[in-house]
């Protein structure tokens, strides 16, 4: 039985909000595409001299985009931890579609929020691939999951050596 005092809401939901605020911040003008080119653009060019300046951006645009999914997919692991510990058994039982909603909320709100950062270029496509990002990862967690009940069912029976 999970802890159901402060001590375990804070196991189950700390590293969440802790990950929420992370993208919070990530959503500034701190990680804006022009300043996360002067960290991307001089690693690139160091590893691979002869880039083009048009083979860099698009480089660049592909690692941001990527963080993005994979931030989100973070996110979504982060919900479904906390969501599928959870002392209440109504949000343990629709753990998934509680992190779903907590990533598409999320997504969506962040990029509202970018709307008010004058460096920043908000985009529904965002939110989408962010979406993508959790659903991806929930999907991966789910058949882990399954495959891991499968797998302790086959292997229930079998004796020590």
């Amino acid at each position: 039985m999970e802890e159901s005092g402060i001590k375990g809401r804070f196991w189950r939901y700390g590293p969440l909000i802790a990950w929420m605020l992370m993208i919070f911040f990530a959503s500034s003008d701190e990680f804006s595409a022009a300043n996360t080119s002067r960290l991307i653009g001089p690693l690139l060019r160091w590893l691979f001299p002869n880039m083009s300046e048009e083979t860099l951006t698009l480089i660049h645009l592909a690692i941001r985009k990527a963080a993005h999914f994979a931030e989100y997919g973070v996110l979504a692991l982060l919900a479904a931890r906390a969501f599928s510990t959870s002392s209440k058994a109504w949000l343990r039982s629709r753990w998934i579609i509680a992190s779903f909603s907590l990533v598409v909320c999320y997504a969506l709100l962040d990029e509202y929020r970018q709307s008010f950062v004058p460096t920043r270029t908000p985009s529904i496509w965002d939110s989408l691939l962010d979406t993508a990002g959790g659903v991806s990862a929930l999907f991966a967690l789910t058949l882990w999951r399954a495959l891991r009940k499968r797998f302790d069912r086959m292997n229930c029976g079998a004796q020590p050596n």
